[in-house]
This record gives C-alpha cells, structure tokens and sequence, in this order.
C-alpha cells in the first residue's frame, strides 16, 4: 500500500491507492463461524454513528486537523487550555453520538460466543453502548479523566460540571462560533482564540494541585503495556482476527495484524479504501474486502446468530 506523511507527522494511507480483494463475504463468515474471533474494530464503525474518522477520504487528517499530542499537553498550560476549551463542547458532540448497525453487530457475535476478544481503536465507548460487555480500549475513552500526578481517575461528566461552573457561559457561547463546524474523532473542534485564551482549568479534586487529562492516548504516547499484553495473549488464543473499519496506519493496531500473518493465524480485513497490512495478506489463506462495514457485518450476524 501506498502511503504519505502530512506536514504534523500523520501517516495517511493513498485513498485512490488499488486495493487487491481477497474471498468474499461469505470467507468472513466462515472465519467467524470458527468462534474465538479477534475483533479490533477502527474508526470506520463510528462513522455511521456521525463521529468522523482520522485518515478516510473525509476523515479530520484529510482536512488540516493536528491532533493534541502528548509532549504539549504535558508540558505546556496554554495546550492544555486549549484542549479542554473546545474539548468541553465537542465531548457533547461525542456524548450524544448512538451505536450504529456495526456496533450492535459486534456486539451480537460477542453474544452468541464466537469472538475470543473485542479490541477497539475508537475512544467513544459506543461498543459497550450497543452491549459489548467485554472491550479493550486501545487507546483508552473520552468518558473518563485522569490525573497525571496523584493518578485519580473520575467520569468525564463530573470533570465537565467543574469545568462549565469555572467557566460560566462558555458553553453556549463556544456552541454558537462552532455552527457548522464538525467536531474531530478526538473531541476536539476549532474554536476562535479569543474564546480559547480567557477559558479557566481546573485542578483534580483528590490532590487538588493536578493536571487532569482524558484517559486516551494522545499522539507520542504509548499504549499501557498492561493493554497490550492483554490483546496479545487474546491474539495467541484466537482463531482469526476480523479487522472492521480501520486503515491500521497506526502501529497500536497494525502489529497485531502483522503479528496474526507472521503466526498464521487466518485475518479478514472489512474497509473502504486500502489498509497498511493489504500487502502483508496472503491470498487463499486471508480475506480482503474493500467497502463498508454494515453490509458485511450484517450478513455475517444473519447468517450465524
């Protein structure tokens, strides 16, 4: 697959780039009528549910959106003003999204038993939304805040209600100036620095002197290897992996793609548009589908649920 860096570093897979397709829908099935799935699930499961992708055609990558990454949030106070000011409206955004077709499918085959683990890239926790009970977030979920020095966790809305008193108006003020903007996968949405620069923080109310930030992982953070190891040892115990809407530029979901091939272990990848493990497949053995998830999805959950 062809790839391209943008100027913030951003690996972005060629969205015109030829994708050789593997089998049909009907291998998925047969894969995942195995049981002891790996599902890792992307951005593209989200996109029906209004919350955009990264690196789709359409995606915030796409469009000139840098995300936070993890050295200016830490190091620097007017990053991390800037963050939770148009975090604090776009997370409403995000809050309000519902599961979708693909996300209530994952979750039925996690019901009828045929998956060993569901892993997510996606921060928005619309898979535990639509019934998913047991989910590895990757990358962590916006619906919780941690703190970097006394390491408090706390729910995202009890953090929210501080913010919005410490800031009084600033909610509807920053909902009317982003009319028509969209609100970026990580929350994030642009908003004038006259409204960014007067924004008040708050400290974490256990030790009361720390920086609080989402329980995500930013770009130049490392997964938690605890997380890690928990999808690998869910990996040597699967059957096959069904990747469902993700591009997999990220290493955090890419290796274990990379390491299913290099074990053997049979995978079906189900995106529109090319993946950056299309030429690590192999033919007979692997599946590729390029297009969207639901359909696939939704004949797979008909035809063994």
């Amino acid at each position: 697959m062809t790839l391209k860096t943008t100027l913030s570093g951003t690996v972005l897979p060629e969205v015109d780039a030829p994708v050789t397709q593997l089998g049909c829908a009907d291998d998925v099935a047969a894969l995942v009528a195995r049981g002891d799935v790996l599902v890792l699930t992307g951005a593209g499961v989200s996109t029906g549910s209004g919350i955009p992708d990264y690196r789709g055609p359409r995606g915030a990558f796409r469009t000139g959106h840098v995300p936070m990454r993890y050295e200016e949030f830490t190091t620097s106070p007017a990053g991390r003003r800037r963050y939770w000011a148009r975090g604090l409206v776009g997370w409403h955004r995000i809050q309000a999204a519902q599961p979708g077709e693909a996300h209530r499918g994952v979750a039925a085959l996690e019901r009828a038993g045929l998956t060993r683990a569901v892993v997510t890239q996606n921060v928005d926790g619309l898979h535990q939304e639509a019934g998913a009970r047991d989910v590895v977030e990757l990358h962590g979920a916006l619906g919780r805040v941690v703190c970097l020095d006394c390491t408090a966790a706390l729910p995202r809305q009890h953090f929210d209600r501080r913010l919005d008193a410490a800031n009084p108006g600033f909610a509807e003020r920053a909902a009317a100036a982003m009319v028509g903007l969209r609100v970026n996968p990580d929350g994030d949405v642009e908003l004038p620095e006259d409204l960014v620069d007067g924004f008040a923080l708050v400290d974490c109310p256990v030790c009361e002197t720390g920086r609080l930030k989402p329980d995500v992982v930013f770009f130049g953070e490392a997964v938690p290897p605890a997380r890690v190891r928990r999808v690998t040892d869910a990996l040597a115990a699967a059957s096959s992996v069904l990747v469902l809407g993700s591009s997999l530029s990220v290493m955090s979901g890419y290796r274990f793609v990379r390491a299913a091939v290099r074990a053997g272990t049979p995978v079906a990848i189900v995106n529109a548009g090319p993946t950056r493990a299309d030429d690590d497949l192999v033919p007979g053995r692997d599946v590729r589908l390029d297009t969207a998830v639901e359909p696939v999805l939704a004949g797979v959950v008909a035809r063994l649920v």
